[in-house]
């Protein structure tokens, strides 16, 4: 697409009119209903797809695709990072009315963080063609390990703060409790941070490991990157909502790892083959059409898949524990004198 400075301008201004009001209404800390989180949920998802119309309207079916594939792309692999926020909020202790003010503002970093990424790519690929190679490469290798880790199935996963994080808080210092929305408070005399500023910190610069898999994903099906930049905007800004509204069925998408790592293969097949092509070579391209059906139908299989082995791990441990309690109980059972 020809994007004009003008409407790049309109378009982030837009976005932080969103951002703005998301936060406004969300501004007190409270602990967050599923009633909230489903309605904010819905609401960033038809933005995203009212988007994804107007680009289709005013510009081309081409553009409008990929911007589907890479939101739907972008929207799978942060449902997975989920995961790690799960692990992060749990980690510090974070108090449940302060989660929703700690993931607003470390997404925020993170979309940050993000365009920054995003930029950078953008020129090295206008610059140089062969770095779909690299890209290609680097899905397929996370790809493998993403079912590596899968099989591997470490239940004792826990979060290990990055070295960044860890030179910011002997820099700074970190308080010893949370001093409710505030970011620093002074400790004799020294101005410290929060617990509140290093899990928001832990949740933003964590972003940049997820980042190096999916900035490469969804340059694979785009290489333009106002429709990565806006895929990337929307998947992350309704990602907030989604931590709560599906937080408690995270550990029931037991398959969701295979999935992704079937799209991320995907892609990177699909980075390898338009190398190949941009090289001079005649090889098959796959269309984008294409890789927006192939990347829903995973994912529709990969829930269908996982909520059924989640159900029938829950009938198993149900009916173990059963078989436990009717044992204790005959154990307990007086004898009967002959």
């Amino acid at each position: 697409m020809d994007v004009s400075m003008t409407m790049w301008v309109l378009t982030i201004l837009g976005l932080c009119a969103l951002i703005a009001v998301d936060f406004f209404i969300g501004r007190k800390p409270h602990d967050v209903s599923i009633k909230e989180a489903g309605i904010w949920t819905i609401v960033w998802i038809v933005l995203a797809v009212l988007f994804g119309l107007g680009l289709l309207v005013w510009g081309d079916s081409q553009a409008s695709g990929e911007f589907f594939a890479g939101y739907i792309t972008e929207k799978s692999l942060s449902v997975d990072n989920l995961f790690v926020f799960v692990l992060i909020m749990a980690k510090f202790a974070v108090p449940s009315h302060l989660q929703q003010r700690v993931l607003m503002v470390g997404v925020l970093i993170a979309l940050v963080l993000r365009a920054i990424f995003i930029a950078a790519g953008a020129a090295i690929i206008a610059n140089f063609a062969w770095v779909f190679y690299i890209f290609g490469a680097f899905l397929i290798y996370t790809a493998w390990k993403l079912i590596q880790e899968a099989r591997a199935d470490d239940e004792e996963d826990d979060y290990e703060e990055n070295r960044l994080l860890k030179s910011i808080e002997k820099r700074f210092g970190v308080a010893d409790r949370y001093h409710g929305t505030k970011l620093f408070v002074r400790v004799n005399g020294k101005r410290v941070m929060t617990p509140l500023m290093v899990v928001m910190l832990a949740i933003g610069t964590t972003d940049i490991l997820f980042a190096l898999d999916s900035i490469p994903a969804i340059f694979g099906l785009t290489q333009d990157p106002y429709i990565v930049f806006t895929a990337n905007a929307f998947a992350l800004m309704g990602l907030r909502q989604l931590y709560f509204l599906i937080g408690g069925l995270l550990k029931k998408l037991v398959h969701l790892s295979y999935g992704l790592s079937v799209i991320l293969g995907f892609i990177g097949v699909k980075l390898v083959l338009h190398a190949l092509h941009e090289s001079g070579l005649h090889v098959p391209e796959i269309s984008i059409p294409f890789s927006l059906a192939f990347i829903c139908a995973v994912l529709v299989v990969t829930t269908i898949t996982s909520l059924i082995a989640s159900k029938k791990q829950s009938e198993k441990a149900a009916r173990e524990a059963a078989e436990k309690d009717a044992e204790q109980h005959d154990a307990e059972k007086p004898g009967v004198e002959a």
